[in-house]
């Protein structure tokens, strides 16, 4: 067996060599906002990989809040948590959780290597698959108990509570438990809402869910089965969308497609909108394609897998639709090319000043396929009257280290009771606090 791989490195290394020269010839900030700069894809025989070896955070460390913000961490030594939920009471779910087995997934020497690379970035341990609840009851900004509010369950990612029915997103199902407020487990039997594609490939495998402010729909994010269709079409049977999902009838339909990863979801506070942060495509040179965050229409079509960022064919793609490319929607906001924009949250409270209500933070868990790399960070992107109103801001950065290599990488981010920001750090195991810096952690 090593020497097969020998035989492959051998083989691919002038391959590798290649792609070593391509590097972006654009700032991530040209990548970004209402108008990113697209320049002509740039492609190479094999995929640019530059991915941060994860090392974590010592006991002392922890990101670089902006100014006039501070960090902490609410809880260390968890399982690769991914994605937060605040409960009414001021409990905080947290989903530990990483890829279920995927078999089909890139086969052959291609996906042995992306499962090397992936490995080193420390997205190749185990899922623990549980939902685990954290308990601040003293109100220090720290949380002192811990308990396993779910286990038993499936890749779980997305969480959403409407009335005492709970929500969970695992990566093949829509679930649903009964919940009563303050409790720290749920021992109740599960309800299968509906089936959510997954199978032996299940590329993209995070699922999203969140509530209508009416409480009367849920919507669920479901990722692409490729990077661009390279599986077939019929293994993209319902994926790249939004499913809106009737409670009453536990019927569900398309809300919006063409939406390569969808992770995720927010409703914009002004205009009531729903928004959503997409991972766009790979594999064409690191200045594209850009992800982005954008408001999300009923019955929209958003290009993938035939264009990008709106009617930008993707020559890749055979056969190609031009009659569906014409009707691809443009998004609002870009978020920089490869940065891997993975949370999504509208705050409204007001714990962190009037600067930062109503506008976006963004989790960017960090590029793969981009040299310089990008992302690694925390991001805000103010909002006025419903829209994005300029450039967006660093909220946490120094998750790489002086030598490129990660400390932790940012995924979900959530409000907590008293309006702080959390955000989950699945390379680092922490979920991080972040509060004005004149009042610490209060």
């Amino acid at each position: 067996m090593r020497h097969a791989f020998a035989i492959a490195f051998i083989a691919l290394a002038p391959l590798a060599l290649a792609s070593c020269g391509e590097s972006a010839r654009l700032t991530v900030h040209q990548g970004m906002g209402p108008n990113p700069q697209l320049p002509p894809p740039h492609k190479t025989l094999i995929p640019t990989t530059n991915t941060a070896k994860a090392i974590g955070w010592s006991t002392h460390e922890h990101p670089i809040a902006a100014p006039g913000l501070t960090v902490h961490a609410f809880a260390r030594d968890l399982d690769h948590p991914r994605w937060l939920y605040t409960l009414p009471n001021g409990d905080v779910l947290v989903a530990e959780t990483n890829a279920p087995p995927r078999p089909d997934d890139s086969k052959g020497i291609k996906g042995w290597v992306a499962r090397l690379i992936m490995a080193g970035a420390g997205a190749g341990v185990p899922s623990a698959n549980r939902i685990t609840l954290l308990r601040d009851a003293d109100g220090d900004g720290v949380a002192e108990t811990r308990s396993v509010f779910l286990q038993h369950l499936n890749s779980p990612f997305g969480m959403a509570l409407v009335g005492d029915t709970f929500y969970v997103a695992d990566t093949d199902a829509l679930l649903a438990f009964p919940y009563r407020a303050g409790e720290t487990s749920i021992a109740a039997p599960r309800r299968r809402v509906i089936d959510l594609p997954a199978g032996t490939i299940n590329h993209h495998w995070t699922k999203n869910v969140i509530a209508s402010q009416d409480g009367r729909k849920l919507y669920v994010t479901v990722g692409s089965n490729s990077n661009v269709g390279e599986n077939g079409l019929a293994v993209e049977k319902d994926r790249a969308r939004i499913l809106e999902v009737d409670i009453a009838s536990g019927k569900a339909r398309a809300f919006a497609t063409g939406l390569r990863n969808p992770n995720g979801m927010g409703w914009q506070p002004q205009s009531g909108a729903l928004w959503t942060a997409v991972n766009e495509r790979d594999e064409l040179g690191s200045d594209l394609v850009p992800d982005y965050m954008t408001s999300v229409k009923d019955g929209g079509f958003y290009g993938w897998p035939f264009s990008y960022y709106g009617q930008h064919v993707d020559t890749r793609v055979k056969p190609q639709n031009p009659a569906v490319v014409a009707s691809a929607l443009v998004p609002d906001y870009a978020l920089g090319p490869h940065t891997a924009s993975l949370g999504l949250m509208f705050y409204r409270g007001q714990l962190l000043g009037a600067h930062y209500r109503n506008g976006a933070f963004v989790g960017q868990h960090g590029s793969w396929n981009r040299r310089p790399r990008s992302g690694y960070k925390v991001i805000f992107v103010p909002f006025a009257n419903g829209e994005p109103a300029g450039p967006a801001q660093d909220v946490l950065t120094g998750f790489l280290d002086s030598e490129g290599r990660a400390r932790g990488r940012p995924v979900g981010v959530a409000e907590d009771a008293k309006g702080a920001l959390l955000v989950a750090d699945d390379v680092g195991n922490t979920v991080w606090r972040v509060t004005p810096a004149r009042t610490g952690a209060d």
